[in-house]
């Protein structure tokens, strides 16, 4: 499967890591805007969404960065709720309530925007990470995953996450599929490291938010991983090797 964003030696669409946090919004980031911008034209990046931890930049300091970043970016939000971690597009500032995720789906809804389930698999395979709060490990066929309370809630599943395992991803691909989604590749990025190891392949050059919301909705674009290392290919054939038959 040939890229859409390379074709013929010309490149198209638009190469969309949509998952990053600077230190204008993440405590746990080491990641300046400006670092940000160097490291994504250094291995071809051309597109950012923004997402910081339940907040978003304000509008001045937004449009200044945006006038001269040189690329296409994107102001989310990552927003902590009570179903889990959920990347939001087109919602512009933190609205109150929206830590409990069926409040998050009505605001997103009156302003037109995107939701998507930020890693959703995370730890599963990890039976330590459960016992350590005295909890049994989770064991979940896909099936019974998809049917999960925040999968009807999300337009969207973060299946490639650059903090999560290959087993992880895999399993997030399968619920994605078994849900008729097409999922979304992210780095979850904190510094330069690791910036663009998955992205979001848009299959037309990007001129605005309401151009991504529009492609998000109309499912145009297709997650891929291995842009920081030169060697950009569909998520898919990087965990085909985990996929059932």
């Amino acid at each position: 499967m040939e890229s859409a964003a390379f074709s013929g030696g010309n490149r198209m669409g638009t190469i969309v890591d949509m998952h990053v946090h600077t230190i204008r919004g993440a405590s746990d980031s080491s990641l300046t805007p400006d670092q940000l911008i160097g490291e994504a034209r250094r291995i071809g990046l051309t597109g950012v969404n923004i997402t910081e931890h339940d907040r978003a930049w304000d509008d001045h300091e937004w449009e200044s960065f945006r006038q001269r970043a040189g690329i296409f970016l994107s102001r989310g939000m990552e927003v902590s709720t009570d179903l889990g971690h959920i990347i939001v597009v087109g919602l512009t500032r933190y609205v109150p309530g929206i830590r409990r995720a069926k409040e998050l789906r009505r605001v997103v809804d009156e302003v037109g925007g995107f939701m998507i389930a930020a890693h959703p698999f995370r730890h599963f395979f990890d039976p330590v990470y459960y016992r350590r709060d005295g909890r049994r490990p989770v064991e979940l066929t896909p099936q019974e995953a998809a049917r999960l309370p925040i999968f009807e809630l999300v337009d969207e599943i973060e299946v490639a996450n650059g903090g999560c395992t290959p087993q992880e991803n895999a399993f997030a691909l399968m619920v994605a599929r078994i849900l008729g989604k097409k999922g979304i590749g992210a780095s979850d990025c904190h510094s330069t490291n690791g910036l663009g190891c998955f992205v979001t392949v848009f299959e037309e050059e990007l001129e605005s938010q309401e151009h991504m919301l529009s492609l998000l909705r109309a499912g145009k674009y297709y997650p891929a991983g291995g842009l920081n290392v030169g060697k950009l290919r569909p998520f898919e054939e990087m965990v085909a090797h985990l996929l059932p038959g």
